[in-house]
């Protein structure tokens, strides 16, 4: 029996599958925000040319997309997460 208990405090003190999947998903979004910053920062250190000419690029448009879709996608996984609590 103490071979059991001891069992069942090592499963309660590491995180369920929704916190992993969670902090997992927070992570990633934190990572692609703070790339996206360095882009606008780089962005910004370009001559008016240059920027103007990258701006118009289907990359730089795919990039605009990207970024709006992972506005929304934190905004899901925070609606996932407290779905998770109730």
């Amino acid at each position: 029996m103490a071979g059991n208990d001891n069992q069942d405090a090592q499963v309660t003190d590491e995180p369920d599958q929704t916190e992993l999947a969670h902090s997992i998903i927070e992570s990633l979004l934190d990572h692609t925000r703070v790339v996206s910053d360095l882009i606008a920062v780089m962005a910004q250190a370009l001559d008016e040319d240059t920027q103007r000419a990258l701006t118009q690029t289907a990359q730089w448009q795919a990039y605009l997309e990207s970024r709006r879709r992972m506005e929304t996608t934190r905004e899901e996984v925070e609606k996932f997460a407290e779905m998770m609590k109730d």
